[in-house]
C-alpha cells in the first residue's frame, strides 16, 4: 500500500482518487479551494440553481465506468441521469430553427432536411461519417491510452482527406488534402447553417475553428453518437456523486490547503509541502493543476523534457472562456421548451475575430454573440412549479478585449446575451426576477480535448512527467478538458500508478 498525495479536487484528480484508493492505497487530497469539483460549480440563490461549469454530460460511460470499478453502486443509484431530447435546438441566423433529436443518426438526418431543404441531412451525415472514421483512428491513442512517446504520429490530421483537383493539389494535379475545420466546413457542408452548426461544437470548447485540426469534427460526433445528458440537480449531482464515493473509499480531503511545493528525494517526487510549512510525505504525487504552475511547484525541476509534448499553453489554450449569465424568471416552464437552445450568431466572423483576433492580434467586442440557453426541466432548479432557473453562456476572450472587472461593460455583455436569448425564451424579460453575471474568471477558462494533427499543437501533457513518481490529471493533461476527458484522466493516472509507468492502457 503506497501514500499518495492528489493536489486539487477537480474532478480528474477525485477519479484518479477513487480508483488508487479501491487498489488499496492510502489517498489523501489537498484542495486550495473551499469544495470540490473544480469547474463544475453550482449558484444557489432564493430557491433557485444553476450550474456554473457544464451543463451537460456526452459520454457518461465513462463515469458508469469509474463508479462500476470502485464499488458495487452503480453510477444511476447516486445519480438520476436523464437523455436530453431533443438533444438541441439551433436557431440560426436567418431565423431558421431546427430541433436535433438525441443520438438519432437518422433522426438527425430527417431534421435537417426538413428545415434546411433536402440534401441538408445527407451532407451533414456524410462529414460525421468522415468523423468517424478520425474517432475510430484516435479513441485509443487519445482517450483510453497513456500518451505515446511517439507522439509526433499523432500531429498527422486522421481526418480523411478528400479528393481534390487544381493548382494547389499535390504536384499540381489531383491529391488527398487536408485542412482546418473552417476550410473543411466550406469545402463539404456549403450551407452557412451547417456550417454555423460545426463550428459551434468547435466553439464551445474554446477551439477556433479557421486553425482548429479537421479531425476537431469528431467534437459533434461523439455528441450525436453518444447522447447527451443531464443528471438531476445539475452536473454538480455528478461531482457530489464522486466526491462520496471517494469518502466511501476512505479518500482523506483537506480543504483550504494550498500546495506550495513538490518534494522530492533521490530523483523521484516524495510528497508535498504545503503553504502553512506542513509537509505530507509520499510515494507518489498526482497533481491536478495547471501544467503553468506545474514548474513552480518542482522547485526549479523541469517536469517536461526537451521532446515532450509541452503546449504553447499561454496562447491558444488561454484563449477563450465563459461568460455565465444566470437568470430566476417567474412563470411556468413550458411543457414544449427545448433543454437547450444554441443562438448562433448572425455575423461568424465578427464573433471569432471577437474571440480570438482577426489574424493581426486585433480583438472588437462581438454584439451579437452565439448564445447556448439552458432551461432544465428539474425541480431541484426552481423553488416551485410556478418559477424557472435559465442559464445562459457565450464563449469569450478571458483577457480582452473586455475588460471583465469593469461591472458596466460586464452588465453590457450581459444585455447583449439576454438579447439573443429571448429567441429561445419568447417574453424573457418580462418574466426575469433577477439575474446574476458571473465573469470569466480562472475555474471557467475552457480547455479543450485532446485533438490529433497540427503537427500535435492540440495535445495536451502526457500524464507521466520526466520525475519519476509524479503525474499529472484533469483537463489540461492528456486527453484534455471536458467531462468525459477529466474522467479517462483520472483513469488513465491510476492506471499508470497501478501498473507502472509501461502500462500500454485498454487491451
Amino acid at each position: 500500500m503506497a501514500r499518495i498525495v492528489v493536489i486539487g479536487a477537480g474532478m480528474g484528480a477525485m477519479a484518479a482518487a477513487a480508483r488508487l484508493a479501491v487498489a488499496g492505497h492510502r489517498v489523501a487530497v489537498f484542495e486550495r479551494g473551499a469544495t470540490y469539483g473544480g469547474a463544475v460549480g453550482r449558484l444557489e440563490r432564493d430557491g433557485f440553481g444553476f450550474d456554473t461549469g457544464p451543463g451537460l454530460l456526452h459520454l457518461p460511460a465513462v463515469y458508469r465506468d469509474l463508479f462500476v470499478k470502485t464499488g458495487r453502486e452503480p453510477l444511476e443509484s447516486r445519480v438520476e441521469l436523464t437523455q436530453v431530447d431533443p438533444a438541441a435546438r439551433h436557431v440560426f441566423a436567418d431565423g431558421t430553427a431546427v430541433n436535433l433529436p438525441n443520438a438519432s443518426r437518422a433522426g438527425v438526418l430527417s431534421a435537417l432536411d426538413e428545415a434546411l431543404g433536402a440534401g441538408g441531412g445527407e451532407r451533414w451525415s456524410a462529414l460525421l461519417v468522415r468523423a468517424r472514421e478520425a474517432w475510430d483512428a484516435t479513441r485509443r491513442p487519445l482517450l483510453e491510452e497513456p500518451l505515446w512517446a511517439d507522439w509526433r504520429v499523432l500531429g498527422r490530421d486522421p481526418y480523411p482527406a478528400v479528393r481534390r483537383r487544381g493548382l494547389f493539389g499535390p504536384r499540381g494535379g489531383k491529391g488527398p488534402t487536408t485542412a482546418t475545420l473552417a476550410e473543411v466546413a466550406r469545402r463539404e457542408l456549403a450551407d452557412p447553417r451547417l456550417i454555423a452548426l460545426l463550428e459551434s461544437h468547435a466553439l464551445a470548447y474554446g477551439f477556433d475553428p479557421r486553425t482548429v485540426p479537421a479531425s476537431a469534427a469528431v467534437l459533434p460526433y461523439m455528441e450525436q453518437t453518444f447522447g447527451s445528458w443531464y443528471a438531476r440537480g445539475g452536473m454538480r449531482a455528478l461531482a457530489e456523486a464522486l466526491y462520496e464515493r471517494c469518502l466511501a473509499r476512505k479518500v482523506e480531503f483537506t480543504f483550504g490547503a494550498e500546495v506550495t511545493g513538490i518534494l522530492q528525494k533521490d530523483g523521484r517526487a516524495a510528497g508535498v509541502e504545503l503553504t502553512d510549512g506542513r509537509v505530507a510525505d509520499a510515494e507518489f504525487v498526482v497533481a491536478g493543476v495547471d501544467p503553468v504552475r506545474l514548474p513552480g511547484l518542482c522547485a526549479g525541476h523541469e517536469p517536461w523534457g526537451e521532446h515532450d509534448v509541452r503546449p504553447a499553453l499561454g496562447a491558444g489554450d488561454r484563449a477563450t472562456a465563459r461568460l455565465t449569465v444566470c437568470l430566476a424568471l417567474r412563470g411556468t416552464r413550458p411543457a414544449d421548451a427545448v433543454h437547450r437552445t444554441v443562438v448562433h450568431a448572425p455575423d461568424r466572423a465578427a464573433e471569432l475575430a471577437g474571440v480570438f483576433g482577426d489574424g493581426h492580434g486585433l480583438r472588437t467586442p462581438c454584439a451579437r454573440p452565439t448564445v447556448t440557453v439552458l432551461r432544465p426541466d428539474d425541480p431541484t432548479t426552481r423553488p416551485d412549479d410556478a418559477h424557472e432557473a435559465v442559464t445562459l453562456t457565450a464563449t469569450v476572450a478571458p483577457h480582452g478585449p473586455v475588460d471583465w472587472l469593469d461591472p458596466e461593460a460586464l452588465e453590457r455583455a450581459a444585455e447583449r446575451m439576454i438579447e439573443r436569448a429571448e429567441a429561445a425564451v419568447p417574453g424573457l424579460r418580462e418574466r426575469m426576477l433577477w439575474r446574476q453575471v458571473l465573469p470569466p474568471a480562472e475555474g471557467s477558462l475552457v480547455p479543450g480535448p485532446a485533438l490529433a494533427g497540427q503537427e500535435g499543437r492540440f495535445l495536451r501533457p502526457g500524464n507521466r512527467t520526466r520525475i519519476p513518481g509524479l503525474y499529472g490529471v484533469g483537463g489540461w493533461y492528456h486527453p484534455g478538458g471536458g467531462l468525459a476527458h477529466a474522467g479517462m484522466s483520472g483513469a488513465l493516472v491510476a492506471g499508470l500508478i497501478v501498473n507502472g509507468d509501461d502500462w500500454h492502457g485498454s487491451e
